[in-house]
């Protein structure tokens, strides 16, 4: 369902804005391998240049159900449904808002209630499954020993079911991990980052694996610090000696253009000679 919908000034001097389009998307669909069913809630509102996610989902595979808010592919908050409350993505925004967790619980569970109406009465038609485009790069420009952290982004896949397992070495690392909720991707799939606190060192190789329904096997994403790699011993002699070698050349080409410059100075033929002096102080040319 699409409609046009206007919002007026909230206080005087406030621009008002403008919501071109209101989206709600209702999904049911199977999912194979593991006959998971799964009952999507999005609602998608755009204006202008911003736009607002708001997410739930609920299915028979883990995780069961999910609740979360973004704007501008930014997460705001998410539901936590173990903790029952609302997780701000940063401390700020719960001094800046206000959220009630029950009103996403009670969303979830309607979520799941259709879910099993929808079982009973589905002909279990299967849903492709979309696998994951996944890229690993650092948070910030990387130096060796500096503290770092790594970053896995997993994009467009469907169904929300993931495995992500970090290595180092080959060898998984559980230390220094954390990740985000299932965020809104393009054409109604998914995203996902996780997270990994580390150490850059030349010594070290890093792989994000994923497993999804989408994959024949599991992907692995290699990164790897880029170290410039030191000159070998022979080509610093190398350079050392070709220095050495203009130094010298340049000291024999300057020593003899001075020896040559104080010859031909000495050589020059010198002008007005004195003769011999007569009576009278008239002076006479000595014969040739």
């Amino acid at each position: 369902m699409e409609s046009d919908v206007e919002c007026a000034p909230l206080t005087a001097g406030q621009n008002t804005c403008s919501l071109s389009a209101l989206l709600f998307l209702e999904m049911f669909v199977l999912w194979p391998l593991s006959l998971t069913l799964c009952h999507i809630f999005l609602i998608f509102l755009y204006a202008a240049e911003h736009v607002s996610v708001f997410v739930i989902f609920a299915q028979t595979h883990e995780p069961s159900g999910e609740c979360m808010f973004e704007f501008d592919e930014d997460e705001v908050f998410h539901v936590d449904l173990d903790k029952k409350q609302a997780i701000w993505y940063l401390p700020e925004f719960d001094r800046m808002f206000s959220v009630e967790a029950q009103g996403g619980l009670a969303n979830i569970a309607a979520a799941k209630s259709n879910l099993n109406a929808c079982i009973q009465h589905s002909n279990h038609t299967q849903a492709p499954n979309e696998p994951p485009e996944v890229i690993v790069f650092p948070k910030e420009p990387v130096e060796l020993g500096q503290p770092n952290t790594l970053i896995c982004h997993i994009d467009k896949f469907f169904p929300p079911v993931l495995n992500v397992t970090w290595l180092r070495n080959g060898q998984p690392v559980t230390e220094g991990v954390s990740e985000t909720v299932f965020l809104a991707s393009t054409e109604f799939r998914f995203r996902k980052f996780h997270y990994l606190a580390f150490v850059p060192s030349a010594a070290d190789v890093y792989d994000c694996r994923v497993e999804h329904w989408g994959l024949d096997a599991p992907l692995l994403t290699h990164w790897e610090p880029q170290v410039p790699t030191p000159l070998p011993d022979t080509t610093e002699t190398l350079v050392c000696v070709l220095g050495l070698a203009f130094g010298l050349v340049g000291f024999l080409v300057g020593t003899i253009l001075i020896i040559t410059g104080t010859r031909m100075s000495r050589a020059a033929p010198r002008c007005g000679g004195l003769g011999r002096l007569q009576g009278g102080g008239r002076r006479v040319d000595d014969p040739e």
